[in-house]
């Protein structure tokens, strides 16, 4: 089975039909639903969802995942808002025809000892797979810097103790790199039973830069290799971060996501694996 790409068109424009024009270029039919016309996925109203839903149905393209912010907040936050956040996320993907939504697992206070934040996490978590299991999707949770789950050995831990398989791992090369891990040879072997879901971007360990994939030290070859031989044919999501990066999300333009793109098709193409 070929792998399906995807992207996070918002780094291409605000605009949903800048975003569309370049993904047809590409030849990609899917996006990952971070934010349009400036406005987070989270915080769309229902006229924004049913317009996007006709926008993308006119374009023949279908969202692989909703990009939602849920659990990039401090952990010290009342937790109410965000279970609040998490039901509205889990309509709109409903509404959108897509079953994965993208979370995260809280970021801790500077200095916080992460295993006295262990249980509560669990515990987050669990309450977000409840909602999940109401409205029939799956939450992918991503590696991102400074959260609890940030390292491979507590991103494996985290899933294996919520223990539900409406709980995975969406995998982050470049997140793990800049982390001081290396996602293949030591995040790979963790997570592999969990992976739904890759993000694809890469970065350079001495700097943090990142860079399109293949060309940092997210051993992106090894791991694309590894998850294709073990049968994946799930969603790459391109998340290209060439312009800026920041904790809500990237820019890199309709040229800064082409080139994303086509780095990452020379990559496959380079290990024979199709793609739609």
């Amino acid at each position: 089975m070929p792998v399906i790409l995807s992207g996070f068109a918002d780094e291409i424009s605000p605009n949903l039909g800048e975003q569309l024009a370049t993904l047809a270029e590409e030849s990609i039919s899917h996006l990952e639903l971070r934010s349009v016309w400036s406005t987070n996925v989270a915080d769309l109203d229902a006229a924004a969802v049913s317009r996007i839903r006709e926008t993308l149905r006119q374009a023949g393209v279908r969202v692989s995942a909703i990009g939602s912010p849920i659990g990039k907040a401090d952990i010290g936050a009342p937790f109410g808002p965000e279970l609040e956040r998490m039901r509205r996320v889990a309509e709109t993907a409903g509404r959108l025809e897509t079953s994965l939504v993208r979370i995260f697992s809280f970021y801790l206070p500077p200095g916080g000892a992460p295993e006295d934040y262990r249980q509560q996490v669990i515990d987050r978590m669990g309450a977000f797979t409840e909602i999940a299991q109401e409205h029939g999707i799956t939450l992918a949770h991503e590696n991102e810097k400074l959260i609890y789950g940030d390292s491979p050995q507590r991103c494996a831990d985290l899933i294996a103790a919520v223990g539900s398989p409406v709980f995975r791992a969406t995998f982050d090369a470049a997140n793990f790199v800049q982390c001081g891990h290396r996602p293949f040879t030591e995040a790979y072997p963790l997570l592999k039973p969990y992976i739904c879901y890759v993000q694809i971007k890469d970065a350079r360990a001495a700097t943090g830069e990142v860079v399109p994939a293949g060309q940092g030290d997210g051993e992106m070859r090894e791991t694309l290799a590894a998850l294709t031989g073990d049968g994946f044919s799930s969603y790459l999501s391109l998340e290209p971060h060439l312009r800026t990066a920041g904790p809500r999300g990237g820019d890199s333009g309709p040229a800064g996501f082409r080139r994303a793109a086509q780095a990452l098709k020379g990559l496959l193409a380079e290990l024979s694996v199709t793609w739609s």
